[in-house]
């Protein structure tokens, strides 16, 4: 972002249209998304912007947005060492399991006899 907003000012200095340092500041605070609120709002209170170079503007960003993606990156590993395999249990009697059986075999068993009796 700081190369392209470098470009642009470079272009317009040529085009004879000057910014002074704090106009440029300010330009690159607003320009920053929501997400980056809190670290304007401490900028503009702890620093004084008309005397604050833009570059330890620029370093103070970088530091902010390295700090950010090390947040991040430390809870995807948590997300990632977190991860819980749960296995289904089933809690069947044996006693139920056993008669379910007995019942299958004595109902084939009953069918078989009533074809032999039909057809014998």
């Amino acid at each position: 972002m700081f190369v392209r907003f470098t470009n642009i000012i470079n272009s317009l200095q040529s085009l004879n249209k000057c910014y002074t340092n704090s106009e440029m500041v300010r330009k690159i605070l607003r320009c920053l998304p929501k997400t980056w609120m809190p670290k304007v709002t401490a900028i503009e209170e702890a620093k004084d912007l008309n005397t604050l170079p833009l570059e330890e503007l620029l370093g103070s960003l970088m530091t902010h947005e390295m700090t950010i993606k090390n947040h991040e990156d430390d809870q995807e590993q948590d997300k990632k060492k977190k991860k819980v395999i749960a296995f289904n249990s089933s809690t069947t009697d044996s006693g139920e399991e056993d008669s379910d059986d007995e019942m299958a075999l004595i109902t084939r068993r009953f069918k078989k006899y009533l074809a032999k009796k039909k057809f014998g």
